[in-house]
């Protein structure tokens, strides 16, 4: 028996239609049933409708911004709209604000986080509250691994030279 479901489009969430029980989360994203062609002009929206702490974090992320890595927003991933991407790392970024707190919502974001890192995807969830240019270089170093094997940002580099992340120079 198929469930009705209603969902937000501005962000895939299955949201229960009135008088039916809970949403099913079989499907795991109803933006998967959408046609490709849709998906982007979706993504597309999104980019434009971006949150405060979405366009901060985008702030953050852009132009190699941290670690160096090129990340791209709201961006289709295995079938899904993703907040931020690193395509050379396989690197998924999902900022989490006030929606993903209900019960279901966290079984949703588990469901779909489950199938990207099945796909050999990694996925890094961070709460609004915690984007900060230090908290991402923190989480993302170590999902990553060693933070010496990238190259410094240009931010981080500082302009003469100075390792930003450490205080010291690189001048002998």
């Amino acid at each position: 028996m198929q469930i009705p479901q209603q969902h937000a489009p501005w962000r895939g969430v299955p949201v229960r239609a009135p008088g039916t029980r809970s949403a099913s989360m079989g499907s795991v994203d109803p933006l998967r049933r959408i046609p490709p062609g849709r998906k982007f002009t979706q993504a597309r929206e999104l980019r434009r409708a971006a949150t405060s702490t979405e366009r901060y974090a985008w702030s953050l992320l852009r132009n190699r911004g941290v670690l160096a890595l090129k990340f791209r927003r709201q961006h289709v991933v295995h079938g899904f709209i993703v907040d931020f991407y690193c395509a050379t790392e396989r690197l998924v970024v999902e900022l989490e604000g006030a929606p993903h707190a209900g019960r279901e919502r966290r079984a949703y974001d588990a469901a779909r986080a489950a199938t990207l890192e099945a796909a050999g995807y990694r996925v890094i969830r961070i709460a609004n509250r915690d984007v900060t240019r230090d908290h991402l270089v923190a989480l993302l170093s170590r999902a990553l691994g060693d933070r010496a094997s990238f190259p410094l940002s240009r931010r981080e580099r500082g302009t003469g030279g100075e390792d930003q992340r450490t205080g010291e120079g690189d001048r002998g």
